[in-house]
């Protein structure tokens, strides 16, 4: 039987969901050992050889880095059996290599796929992001506004003070002014080390996990993905590239970016269907951590389609062999 040549993001959900847990289950070994490469290098394996049996004409947007930085899952490289749909492919083997390491909260294993040619192909530079849940008014905040405006924003549009609005930001010393900013307002805001993805996926659940709002800098690949998940479960997001340099500026042309001030929305950055999913390795707010038994390792994946706004969480129990 010939695989289908469209995108059949039904029936490549699962599979997704399959890459996913596999890069789980080898990172979950080197939790709390101390080694982020190997962590990392554990995933990135798994997660290859699992993309390789997915009938997709496959090809990494948003990946490891370039050819000659990443051995494998690299920009541009090729994967899946080569019989089926052409997809684009971001992903990120495991968000938090350093949480793995340290065994602290809200590492994953992360993957989207969408048509040839939806996913932005960001290059590896800082992106200014600012997210918020489903539910809004359409650019009820913008990244043109201060942190504080945005919070008063917010909190107008959700009919409530500002106190009760909670902000996330990742913690880094270029954030220090922002942090200041927003709690300047009354809002609180919660601090995470790492893993900027989950972050932003928080805001879509807010009942869940308290954050309305994810705000600060961070890496443009990952913020791809994170608009794939937003995508799948509502919410707006708003992107721009920031340069340090002319060789960052060279990557983004390199990469077929031309306007370097743009504002992306989140169907900017992903401009069709999506499929997304995320398993957890360490426990998070989001999904459970790897869990060890006496034979088994059992994972917990959210697996979303923008398609048709499904939300699945599965667990998944796999005999260790």
């Amino acid at each position: 039987m010939t695989a289908p040549k469209d995108f059949n993001d039904r029936m490549l959900s699962l599979g997704l969901a399959r890459v996913s847990e596999a890069a789980a289950h080898a990172s979950a070994l080197l939790i709390g050992r101390g080694d982020e490469k190997a962590a990392d290098q554990a995933a990135v394996n798994a997660m290859r050889d699992q993309l390789n049996m997915l009938d997709i004409k496959g090809v990494v947007v948003i990946g490891e880095g370039e050819r000659d930085e990443a051995p494998m899952l690299f920009i541009g490289e090729e994967v899946g059996t080569g019989d089926g749909p052409a997809v684009d492919i971001a992903l990120d083997p495991l968000e938090g290599t350093t949480l793995t390491a340290k065994d602290m909260p809200n590492a994953l294993t992360v993957i989207a796929m969408a048509p040839r040619g939806t996913l932005l192909h960001a290059p590896d530079v800082y992106m200014d992001k600012l997210a918020v849940g489903p539910g809004y008014p359409v650019d009820v905040v913008s990244l043109d506004m201060s942190p504080a405006e945005r919070v008063l924003a917010l909190a107008k549009a959700r009919g409530c003070a500002p106190a009760d609005i909670t902000v996330c930001i990742l913690e880094r010393p270029r954030h220090d002014d922002m942090i200041a900013e927003v709690r300047s307002t009354g809002a609180a805001v919660r601090l995470i080390t790492d893993g900027d993805v989950a972050g932003v996926i928080h805001c879509a659940e807010a009942q869940l996990t308290g954050i309305d709002m994810y705000m600060g800098s961070g890496g443009a690949p990952e913020g791809v993905l994170a608009a794939s998940a937003l995508k799948c479960m509502g919410g707006q997001m708003w992107g721009r590239l920031l340069f340090r340099n002319d060789d960052e500026r060279g990557r983004a042309r390199k990469a077929g970016i031309t306007d370097l001030d743009r504002i992306y929305a989140r169907d900017d950055l992903v401009t069709d269907d999506v499929i997304f999913a995320a398993t957890g390795v360490t426990d998070g707010s989001i999904v459970a951590g790897v869990k060890r038994e006496p034979g088994y390792l059992t994972t917990e994946t959210i697996l979303m389609r923008s398609k048709t706004g499904s939300v699945r969480r599965m667990i998944y129990r796999n005999p260790i062999k």
